[in-house]
């Protein structure tokens, strides 16, 4: 029992999610930032089956994932993705005005 709690409590900290935020936010959405919504999407997914199973083990997932722990580091996780992010898109950017300035001459 013990192996299969730390087992649940990995999969959570892997995954990192808070389940009421999970069903809130879109895999597909164009102007999104956050990295993390795929894992949010497979969480939830994970969380539905164990909870069908289980309600009591589901419970547990419930309650594991809104600890502080797990939060501060979905936080973190979070803002630093979306501030590589952000430098990608600004890093696209110039490659796109050196493309077209220097080597298509526009």
């Amino acid at each position: 029992m013990l192996q299969s709690r730390a087992l649940v409590i990995v999969l959570i900290l892997l995954l990192s999610t808070t389940l009421p935020e999970v069903h809130s936010k879109s895999i597909f959405e164009k102007d999104r930032r956050d990295w993390l919504v795929i894992p949010d999407a497979i969480a939830a997914y994970i969380y539905e089956t164990v909870n069908k199973m289980s309600p009591k083990v589901g419970q547990f997932l419930a309650d594991a994932a809104q600890t502080p722990v797990v939060v501060v580091t979905r936080n973190f996780l979070i803002r630093e993705t979306t501030k590589l992010s952000i430098l990608a898109e600004q890093l696209m950017e110039k490659i796109k005005n050196l493309w077209y300035t220097k080597v298509l001459g526009y």
